[in-house]
């Protein structure tokens, strides 16, 4: 699988990433032998298919999907892969924490989750943090020496973001002396906000709730963006009863693409992610080795522009204006 350099890093990074949230099951059971067991099965799927970034959070399955990860180090040597995870989101149930649901960027809170994610994930530092969701309350000088920590103990090599907005990142970036190299935003077919701001600026008819630019930011500074949820939950390939007419109509454009090219549905969903020039970085979500080998195929799919709008035109249930 082609990569990316990340700028300003060490790292090449294959242009899919695996995200582990369903590695594990959530409530408060233990681990059993079958969870680690799938969970090596497909990481090593992801592996072979050429994938060696690997994408995790604190709060996934209230830790559990660190936990199981750590299995693989049975069969994949830590150096051979990228680690990644976030932090600063507080669920509302979780037994590690009270009060409400909330995020919380506040040095000790970033220090202690990234101790506690080493210590599930049994290795000794992160290739990337995140701070996973915007915190209203971030005191810039905590992050700041939060991130200083970190690297100067080595338990952090590289810093970043995920769903913040252009102003989010500026802020934080002007605070940090580390530069911050990725932010993770949510984008689809089914979610193409970010693309669409661009296209549909200063139409009156246009949704009110803009992006505000972060994508054309994020090229301007070099930061890698990472589509997460990049095939919508699988609404791409299996439609609900009752879909809207737009997402009938992508399933149905991705499917003929599918049959054209001799492909298969995930390949021609990520390759429309990856055919735009930014460099975007789909995190797949699977648990299915099968799914993993068959949106690896996506690295070999070339969309045409025509192809590409397509599929826009379909997603958006109206030509462009």
């Amino acid at each position: 699988m082609k990569r990316y350099s990340i700028p300003l890093t060490d790292l090449e990074v294959s242009r899919l990433a695996f995200g582990c949230m369903n590695l594990a099951s959530g409530g408060s059971s233990p681990i059993t032998e079958e969870e680690r067991r799938a969970a090596i099965e497909v990481v090593v799927a992801a592996f072979e298919a050429g994938i060696n970034l690997f994408d995790h959070a604190d709060i996934y399955a209230h830790g559990k999907s660190e936990a199981v990860f750590a299995a693989v180090w049975q069969a994949i040597p830590r150096e051979e892969i990228v680690l990644q995870s976030k932090c600063g989101i507080i669920l509302p149930d979780d037994p590690r924490y009270s009060g409400p649901g909330r995020y919380d960027f506040s040095y000790d809170h970033i220090v202690a989750a990234v101790e506690g994610s080493l210590q599930r994930l049994q290795t000794d530092y992160l290739d990337i943090l995140l701070l996973h969701r915007p915190d209203p309350l971030m005191e810039l000088e905590e992050v700041a020496r939060a991130f200083d920590t970190l690297e100067h103990s080595g338990r952090v090599r590289y810093f970043g973001v995920s769903n913040f907005n252009a102003g989010q990142l500026e802020l934080l970036q002007a605070a940090v002396d580390q530069p911050l190299i990725i932010n993770q935003l949510e984008l689809s077919l089914l979610h193409p906000h970010l693309i669409h701001e661009g296209i549909i600026a200063n139409q009156i008819d246009g949704p009110h709730a803009l992006a505000t630019g972060i994508l054309d930011f994020c090229r301007l500074t070099g930061v890698l963006v990472q589509a997460w949820s990049p095939v919508a939950r699988g609404y791409l390939f299996n439609p609900p009863a009752g879909a809207p007419p737009n997402v009938r109509a992508v399933a149905e454009k991705v499917a003929a693409l599918a049959t054209e090219k001799e492909t298969t549905l995930e390949a021609i969903a990520l390759a429309w992610i990856l055919r735009h020039p930014a460099g975007i970085q789909p995190i797949i979500g699977t648990t299915k080795p099968e799914r993993v080998r068959a949106s690896a195929l996506a690295d070999d799919v070339t969309l045409t522009r025509e192809e590409w709008y397509e599929l826009l035109i379909a997603s958006r249930g109206q030509p462009v204006p």
